[in-house]
């Protein structure tokens, strides 16, 4: 057994207060395997001053962070010695403590309000949904390190890519055929801020979201939920909305990611002030891919942010750029080679896109809290495809701009009030389809410049009716503005405006000895998606919005320090004639559905690490035909585990994915996909150097849906299913930091 296990109570009542605690005396061991020294654990939870836990709460220790779970617990795997613990609890004031770690060490952060107390972000808020999830950055697999797409794979939520090349991949929710992102909702969070990501009428879809911006080294944690039930959540929040929080610092590294197809650098850094909140990365990958096609691929990224807390105030600015190219596979038909691995080598993606949010939150008094923010954003895309019948271009410039005020109070002990209003505006221009005629030369199907507005007002109240029941209460109703000019067609043109008012609410119980976990909670929601404004080659305007009502009921337990987590949901969409077909030009008729799915999970915190596991099984229909919906997956399995301790100082990290078999209309259904991804790294002269080994492991295709093409030597064309080939790899990673803020 290494060392004694110590407990400590620490209680901070005064924001910027800095306690210093000894461990204790006796010094840490060697470990006979490697002559280091062991690594020790550092682990408590961090509670509001009434002893209320506090999801979420960022801690870093040195060149370790971590983020604190749902009932506030946290891990941080440590070498003995001394550390600056740096804690911005939700709710509260960020402070740093003194530690000198010499054994396996608990302690418990209880964290007060004072007369200087700023906010980070409102803990009400970020629990008000049962389905919610927190996952520290620690605790997850990332996606497909130096490639484009998602940062981190999330447990139960697979993502999958339509074509290859920079186009970013979509989170899918079991049930939901959601490749273009219209029902699941993605945020990043600057301060107390939900920036939204999603582009409303893109040519990649109705809510598409590219998370490319972002540099995976800088997200600190990612956020879950079912999206229909917080009334912060507005456009294409339906069946899912996935949240990325962003770290407060990032020590000086510099690391290098690459095999023999791809090659990723980043590079961050923090001033060496560790009480100042501030940091900025970049990032320049690029590569041919791992088909047969070179996809002569670049991307160049920048992300920062800065944190300021004068009196009672928490400023953050965060400032984001991105660009990419790359030549796209495409799909392809799975059951046939395919030259090159594409039908056709003039495919392309160019995308770039800037970023700058500013957001205020004035902590006015104790149980009083106002937040003003602001966001500007640009975005362009200039894609070229193949689905069989030709070469075809989409291309739009857009920017974006709004805001969100919020004001939130604490009533008494059992009353909480909050209360705000979004704004947002996206405006692109030049929206084009266009066709590559036999000379090669493009000609437009469709322009347009068109305009989305969303004002949102919403308000929710929440509260305890005794120590087993709670409630949360609310509204949001949003006032759309089209406005669509037709360059092309200007009887086409049009103005039009919709509202739309979603009530939500849950009710929660609580066992004895379990006053801050729900055993069981139910909730509704109404929600929806904006759809694209523009007619094409259509004869009417389409639906400017698509409505859904959302039952749940969540049931958690925990046995053998294990959480359970039974998830049934209930959504019913309405009808939609949405957006335009790229291959003809016309609106796409959707008629009503209902999605019905059963999520099961289990997650298990050990000292070295974690372990989880999904299991989701939906059905999906069309109301009227009683059709499967195409593409969107029934079965959904999730095994994924993190460690930090282990043997030799490696840490590794492993998750297995796999998707069934699913309906892709016209009797087709699509192959399994299957995934195995992981990354073992071992650190040298005591966190300085860090070198491993990452890879993947990998069965079927993604993006499969069905396309009737002709490929040479075929005498007519026929419908076939296609997708994106999945390949297997394995690279290596090596990095270095600069600087280390402990021996």
């Amino acid at each position: 057994m290494r060392g004694l296990l110590h407990m400590l109570t620490i209680v901070l009542l005064l924001a910027g207060s800095a306690l210093a605690v000894d461990a204790g005396s006796q010094p840490a061991g060697l470990d006979p395997l490697t002559g280091s020294f062991t690594r020790l654990s550092l682990s408590g939870q961090v509670l509001a001053g009434d002893g209320t836990p506090i999801p979420g709460a960022s801690l870093q220790a040195g060149l370790v962070s971590t983020t604190a779970d749902q009932q506030g617990n946290f891990f941080l795997s440590l070498s003995p010695g001394n550390y600056k613990l740096q804690v911005s609890a939700l709710g509260h004031a960020r402070v740093t403590l003194s530690l000198s770690i010499n054994f396996d060490t608990q302690i418990k952060i209880q964290v007060g309000a004072s007369a200087t107390t700023t906010v980070v972000a409102n803990a009400d808020e970020v629990a008000a949904d049962p389905s919610a999830r927190l996952y520290s950055a620690d605790e997850l697999v990332g996606a497909s390190p130096g490639l484009p797409g998602t940062p981190v794979s999330v447990p139960g939520f697979p993502s999958e890519t339509a074509s290859g090349g920079v186009k970013a991949p979509q989170y899918f929710a079991p049930g939901v055929a959601g490749d273009h992102g219209e029902p699941i909702a993605q945020y990043i969070q600057i301060g107390d801020f939900l920036f939204q990501n999603n582009l409303p009428a893109n040519a990649h879809g109705n809510g598409y979201a590219d998370p490319n911006l972002l540099i995976p080294a800088a997200v600190g944690n990612v956020a879950t939920d079912a999206g229909a039930f917080d009334v912060r959540h507005g456009n294409n929040a339906v069946n899912l909305a996935v949240a990325y929080g962003l770290r407060p610092r990032l020590e000086p590294f510099i690391e290098f990611s690459g095999d023999m197809h791809d090659y990723d650098f980043v590079s961050g850094w923090s001033p060496a002030n560790p009480q100042t909140g501030a940091w900025v990365a970049v990032e320049i990958a690029g590569g041919n891919g791992f088909l047969a096609l070179p996809e002569n691929r670049k991307q160049y990224k920048i992300n920062g942010e800065r944190s300021f807390a004068p009196g009672r105030h928490q400023l953050t600015l965060f400032g984001a750029s991105y660009y990419g190219f790359s030549h796209i596979p495409g799909l392809v038909p799975i059951d046939t080679p395919v030259p090159s691995d594409t039908i056709d080598p003039r495919q392309q993606d160019l995308t770039h896109s800037s970023l700058f949010v500013a957001s205020d939150t004035w902590q006015i008094s104790d149980k009083r809290q106002v937040q003003f923010s602001g966001f500007f954003r640009t975005y362009s895309l200039r894609l070229q495809s193949d689905f069989g019948d030709g070469l075809i271009r989409q291309s739009e410039f857009r920017t974006v701009a709004g805001g969100n005020t919020s004001y939130s109070q604490q009533i008494n002990r059992k009353i909480s009030f909050s209360a705000g209003l979004d704004i947002r505006q996206d405006a692109p221009r030049n929206a084009e389809l266009a066709r590559a005629a036999a000379n090669g030369i493009f000609r437009a199907v469709t322009l347009n410049n068109f305009t989305i507005g969303d004002v949102a007002p919403y308000a929710s109240i929440n509260g305890t009716l005794s120590k087993f029941v709670s409630y949360s209460l609310g509204v949001r109703r949003d006032e759309i503005f089209f406005n669509n000019t037709d360059r092309l067609f200007p009887t086409n043109s049009y103005q039009t405006n919709s509202g739309l008012s979603s009530p939500r609410g849950t009710l929660s119980f609580y066992a004895p000895g379990t006053t801050h976990i729900p055993v069981l909670s139910f909730s509704y929601g109404e929600a929806f998606h904006t759809n694209d404004p523009r007619i094409g080659l259509g004869e009417s305007r389409g639906t400017p919005i698509a409505t859904s009502r959302a039952y749940q009921l969540v049931a958690v337990e925990t046995l053998a320090r294990t959480q359970f987590r039974l998830t049934l949901s209930r959504v019913s969409n309405s009808q939609e004639l949405a957006k335009i077909d790229p291959d003809t030009g016309l609106q796409e008729n959707v008629g009503p559905s209902l999605v019905r799915s059963l999520m099961l999970s289990a997650q298990r915190r050990f000292s070295f690490g974690s372990v989880q596991a999904t299991f989701a099984r939906a059905t999906a229909t069309e109301t009227h035909t009683r059709q499967a919906v195409p593409e969107a997956p029934r079965l959904i399995w999730d095994v994924s585990g993190t460690t930090t301790r282990l043997p030799w100082r490696l840490r590794a990290a492993a998750e297995f994915e796999y998707v069934g078999r699913k309906p892709l209309g016209d009797g087709f259904t699509a192959v399994p996909v299957r995934e195995i991804r992981g990354s073992v790294t071992r650190s040298f002269s005591n966190g300085l150097f860090d070198a491993g080994t990452f890879f993947l492991s990998a069965n079927g295709y993604t993006g499969q849906t069905l396309e009737t093409l002709q490929l040479p030597g075929e005498p007519n064309p026929f419908e076939r299913i296609v997708g994106v080939r999945r390949v297997s790899y394995a690279g290596i990673t090596f990095s270095y930091h600069f600087r280390r803020e402990h021996p």
